[in-house]
């Protein structure tokens, strides 16, 4: 699970600050405010970790990725080529890495590991990105217990490591150049071969390709619903990008069951599925059936509210089919995953938009076999709604404060600035930015005196002559 994060210089983000990662952590703002450039940065080092290429830093995306970004000065805060994109993020580990000194003996030892970078253009090319630094802390609580960086000579390709709490030893060889970083993240082959007792990066390589491994991302606009779907009994990552494998991934979970919190009773995932959109009141029962013992096809049917009769998915409420990969989504991925959503209220009516609001609640607080599964909700939205039933909940002791971190994209101030919403224990929000949901009170006003204007018109306007 992410702890915090801060990005400088990406699209238009000056620096946003530490922004403090919770469970469930909401970003709101204006239209083209930024706040998507927060999950666009996540998937683009998401892609990155996952591209064949060892080489390459930064992948911005093909046609076929989550984001596309283009080029490097595409992306950089206010297009220009000479700054350096700067980052760091703090992750807690699914269990405790343990690392030894082979030479010493000395173990260290952290539950959380934090990790810095630098990425600019080349001076010599101007066109290919290089990775200026890098550096891993490993954190047991609020400690460190080491740390080691890799940092590029000035004017060089080269590449020197150093380290904190950690004594690194040269092997008694000729000296060999670290030049070939892995994306920009990874230590060089040549650092394990240069020092006796480096093996343990690979460790730390290792842990951020799991971190990156466990993020999935839901946009804003879901496939079309069809009247049958095609399952060849895989199991998909995840419900896809667009939700175009939910149906797959409802099937595929069939013998998964689900827990909304301690000491209460695991479900199927269809039938879990099926209880959230009755609770949003979107839906009375819903089901999916195979066509036939002999075809790979199956249908969606749902019976919505008032109703005695089953129709297929295409035929009720477009916000049904919208809402179904992000429920899906939520209680499909495996423990310990990240989930970046945009929007995943599009489509819904208020009443929906605050019921969506309990069912994130009931994810984080979703165990699987009798252990928390640990699921962490990064969402941005537009939804009034959503955010007022949160601070509902938290005023009720539903959903612990910490649990919930909000932040809203300032445009008005040159930069951009992200500032944290402050939400007291009783679901206030103590610095509430003006006009955060439009100016609800200058609507009210103005229709009040626009009404008032037509009575008097009215009350002066001499009777017609019979």
């Amino acid at each position: 699970m992410l702890k915090q994060l801060r990005i400088r210089n990406f699209k238009g983000w000056k620096d946003t600050d530490t922004i403090r990662m919770a469970p469930i952590s909401l970003f709101f703002g204006a239209n083209s405010s930024g706040k998507s450039s927060i999950g666009q940065f996540l998937m683009m080092l998401k892609q990155t970790v996952e591209s064949p290429d060892r080489k390459a830093v930064f992948y911005p995306g093909g046609k076929n990725s989550a984001v596309q970004l283009g080029s490097y000065q595409e992306m950089v805060f206010h297009r220009d080529p000479a700054n350096r994109i700067t980052f760091d993020y703090r992750w807690s580990l699914p269990e405790m890495l343990k690392l030894k000194d082979p030479l010493s003996g000395q173990m260290f030892s952290g539950d959380d590991l934090d990790f810095s970078g630098e990425v600019e253009l080349s001076d010599a090319t101007k066109h290919l990105l290089q990775v200026s630094y890098f550096k891993y802390c490993l954190m047991e609580g609020a400690n460190q217990s080491l740390s080691i960086e890799l940092s590029r000579k000035p004017d060089k390709r080269e590449y020197v490591a150093t380290a904190e709490q950690y004594s690194l030893v040269r092997k008694k060889m000729r000296a060999r150049a670290l030049k070939d970083v892995v994306r920009f993240y990874g230590f060089p082959d040549e650092v394990v071969a240069y020092y006796q007792n480096a093996d343990f990066v690979q460790e730390l390589n290792l842990a951020q390709e799991r971190l990156f491994s466990s993020i999935h991302y839901l946009g804003p606009l879901r496939t079309k619903v069809e009247r049958l779907y095609t399952w060849g009994g895989i199991t998909p990552e995840s419900v896809g990008f667009s939700g175009e494998n939910t149906v797959a991934a409802i099937l595929a979970a069939r013998d998964r069951k689900i827990s909304l919190g301690y000491r209460r009773p695991a479900k199927p995932l269809e039938e879990i599925i099926a209880l959230k959109l009755k609770e949003m009141g979107l839906i009375e029962e819903f089901e999916v059936n195979p066509i036939s013992e002999q075809r790979q096809e199956y249908e969606v049917k749902v019976r919505t509210k008032g109703s005695r009769d089953w129709v297929d998915l295409p035929d009720v409420g477009f916000g049904i089919s919208q809402v179904l990969p992000v429920l899906v989504q939520c209680f499909y991925a495996p423990a310990g995953s990240i989930i970046l959503m945009e929007q995943p209220e599009i489509h819904l009516h208020p009443n929906a938009q605050s019921a969506l609001a309990d069912v994130m609640i009931d994810v984080i607080n979703s165990r699987e076999n009798g252990v928390d599964r640990d699921i962490q909700l990064i969402i941005e939205t537009h939804s009034e709604h959503f955010l007022r039933r949160l601070q509902r909940r938290i005023a009720e002791d539903v959903v612990p404060q910490d649990k919930v971190s909000a932040y809203f994209a300032n445009i008005a101030k040159t930069p951009a600035t992200l500032e944290p919403l402050q939400i007291d224990t009783y679901g206030n929000i103590l610095n509430w930015p003006e006009n955060f949901f439009g100016d609800e009170m200058s609507d009210i006003t103005e229709q009040a005196k626009a009404a008032l204007k037509k009575r008097i018109q009215k009350a002066e306007k001499p009777e017609a002559s019979v």
